[in-house]
């Protein structure tokens, strides 16, 4: 009888590549004092001349303000990401890009004068796509029961609780998720 071998593989490359890129941003945020953060890596209201700001409004996705923020969001994305990706295979980089560029764009409207960074609109995004993921057409109730739970937690936690948390960006990406899904299901 042959044995089976043991091995490890890649298996979700965009999944990893994000996780990568979070975790290299983090560790370049470390070393430059947030210097690379306040740079590159968070987005807030600035000059629509300045070309940087363009490129903030994708790479807030990227930057987290500590370790804890970091790894909480890459638990998601880990665990989240290789299902997607297995299901919509590069049309998962759309979704972060657009989760991406519509929170940073609600959030440069809404509250310019924040700083927003963080992948928690990706995970949101992630979350509600997963819910939406399945062989039949229509919207599944699983889709409903994790909107209407998650959306209600986001509204109440805004208007209870004074945190850095930016409950606009979750919604945001949770419909950003929700949309996406449905055109992707459609097709």
């Amino acid at each position: 009888m042959k044995r089976k071998r043991f091995s490890i593989y890649f298996n979700a490359p965009i999944t990893l590549g994000f996780v990568a890129i979070c975790v290299i941003a983090y560790g370049l945020s470390y070393l430059t004092a947030d210097l690379s953060t306040v740079m590159v890596f968070s987005t807030y209201g600035s000059s629509l001349l300045n070309p940087m700001t363009y490129v903030r409004l994708i790479c807030h996705v990227f930057g987290h303000n500590s370790f804890n923020h970091l790894a909480s969001n890459m638990m998601y994305i880990l665990l989240l990401g290789p299902m997607l990706e297995e299901k919509y295979h590069d049309r998962l980089i759309t979704v972060i890009v657009t989760t991406a560029l519509v929170t940073g764009i609600v959030h440069n409207i809404i509250q310019p004068d924040i700083m927003l960074l963080g992948a928690s609109g990706v995970v949101f995004a992630f979350i509600l796509l997963a819910s939406i993921t399945g062989k039949e057409n229509g919207i599944p109730i699983t889709l409903i029961l994790a909107a209407a739970i998650w959306i209600g937690q986001e509204i109440y936690n805004g208007m209870t609780e004074a945190d850095n948390i930016s409950q606009i960006t979750h919604i945001i990406g949770g419909l950003s998720g929700t949309v996406l899904g449905l055109i992707y299901k459609k097709n």
